[in-house]
């Protein structure tokens, strides 16, 4: 396990390096499968966004699955059995997709059969999902930075909910430990 702290640039270059010694989960899957997970404010979009635009991959993001505020253990179990265990086996995958405006389900959304993938977001590598991904990334930053960031980028939808949603980050956290089992920790 390698543990950096360094610019974005290298970030990119460091997941795009181990992803390609990686060998695809489990053996004999599909579909490649990249995740970059940690807590909110912690770059994982950014991240994200940069790898599958290096890898002219689809990128997966949680927030499309998370069922409203109070969602994030749900998530985990919709990634692993309704998109990516699906995928291992070469079928398309399926969510329902949560529209933050309405708080409501408004649609499901099919994720295409694929052989590479990148999912960003809080919980993606852990729980069930684990079992599926060739590369663990975990980023990470101080906890003020972190929440500046996340209300600089969502501003008032997501103040009222930035302790409620970091509980649940901790419980998920502390149980399966996600960083613990991170090819790549990366502080941001």
């Amino acid at each position: 396990m390698n543990v950096r702290l360094l610019s974005h640039p290298d970030h990119i270059d460091m997941v795009l390096a181990l992803a390609s010694s990686a060998t695809v989960r489990p053996p004999g899957s599909a579909c490649f499968v990249i995740a970059i997970d940690g807590p909110s404010g912690s770059g994982k979009t950014t991240l994200g966004q940069a790898v599958s635009a290096a890898l002219s991959a689809p990128l997966l993001r949680m927030d499309h699955i998370y069922p409203g505020w109070d969602g994030l253990e749900a998530a985990v179990d919709l990634l692993a059995h309704s998109v990516l265990a699906p995928l291992a086996e070469g079928r398309d995958g399926h969510y329902p997709y949560w529209d933050w405006d309405l708080s409501k389900i408004t649609g499901t959304v099919t994720v295409p059969a694929t052989p590479l993938l990148v999912v960003e977001g809080c919980g993606s590598s852990a729980g069930a999902a684990a079992a599926y991904l060739a590369v663990r990334v975990w980023l990470d930053a101080e906890a003020p930075v972190r929440r500046d960031r996340a209300l600089a980028r969502d501003g008032d939808t997501y103040r009222p909910h930035w302790e409620r949603w970091a509980a649940q980050e901790r419980a998920l956290f502390a149980r399966d430990d996600p960083a613990a089992r991170a090819d790549l920790l990366l502080r941001t």
